[in-house]
């Protein structure tokens, strides 16, 4: 759980009900994510065992179900990415022969108008920090969903969170996820018949 709703770094930020999320989020993850990077990696940060937290592992999960999905992911709902394994996780992708190329993706609190935002920038998230934990910084890109208003009571807030927010945001940003990896080979497979015919 991230509680930095606002960033500095080149935000996109869209309303997760907004018509034509999923078209329009997807642009932002063609403009941020390099989905022809050889060790591509989705880290969803959460718990199940919070209703605001588990954005990140029900995002895992979802994309865990997607056959089309080819990217590791790790996070889910059963088997969660959180404070315990986080540090020992991340120390063991690192260790990939390939250095991998992570998407962070977790949930934030933020101000009352900011609830339901979800907002994707370059550079690691800060998981941990909305109830005060110290843990390392994660991912070269960084997708993250305000769940909440932050400021008073964090774990309070964050157990009393409607699940159908988090359920609603995590379903939109795995087909947003899928619908930018389908244009991203498109785009490619177009490419490569333009050039065969000019050559």
């Amino acid at each position: 759980m991230n509680s930095e709703a606002t960033v500095t770094k080149n935000p996109s930020t869209i309303y997760y009900k907004e018509t034509g999320v999923v078209w329009r989020l997807s642009n932002y993850f063609l403009e941020h994510i390099p989905f022809d990077h050889q060790n591509l990696v989705f880290c969803c940060i959460g718990t199940d065992r919070s209703t605001g937290d588990a954005l990140g592992p029900m995002t895992g999960s979802f994309l865990t179900q997607l056959v089309s999905f080819p990217f590791q992911v790790v996070g889910t709902l059963d088997n969660p990415l959180h404070a315990l394994n986080l540090e020992e996780i991340t120390e063991e992708l690192k260790r990939s022969p390939d250095s991998p190329y992570i998407i962070a993706i977790d949930a934030c609190l933020g101000n009352a108008n900011n609830i339901g935002q979800i907002i994707v920038h370059p550079g690691p998230l800060f998981p941990g920090k909305a109830v005060k934990k110290e843990l390392p910084p994660i991912g070269e890109v960084s997708i993250k969903a305000v769940v909440n208003i932050g400021g008073f009571m964090e774990y309070n807030v964050l157990q009393s969170t409607r699940l159908n927010l988090t359920f609603e945001m995590g379903r939109v940003i795995s087909r947003s996820l899928l619908l930018a990896w389908h244009r991203y080979n498109l785009k490619d497979i177009n490419n490569s018949h333009r050039n065969a015919n000019n050559n």
